[in-house]
């Protein structure tokens, strides 16, 4: 199984929140104020990051899910 982050730009409202907890997997396009994806399918051993910046995102607009 693997990791699958599944992000919704639409509802990002520029907190950054995900960066900070995850710099592995997000960016910030400051032009925009919003958070970018990086890496959609992130390595396992990010696990524990990656679920933080979806808890930590006040806008709800990260899910993590697990792929087969």
């Amino acid at each position: 199984m693997s990791l699958h982050i599944i992000f919704e730009p639409a509802s990002c409202q520029g907190y950054a929140n995900c960066l900070i907890e995850a710099p592995e997997v997000w960016d910030f396009d400051e032009d925009e104020n919003k958070a970018v994806l990086r890496l959609e399918n992130p390595d396992d051993a990010v696990r524990a990051h990656v679920e933080s910046s979806a808890r930590c995102c006040p806008a709800q607009a990260i899910r993590v899910e697990e792929r087969q």
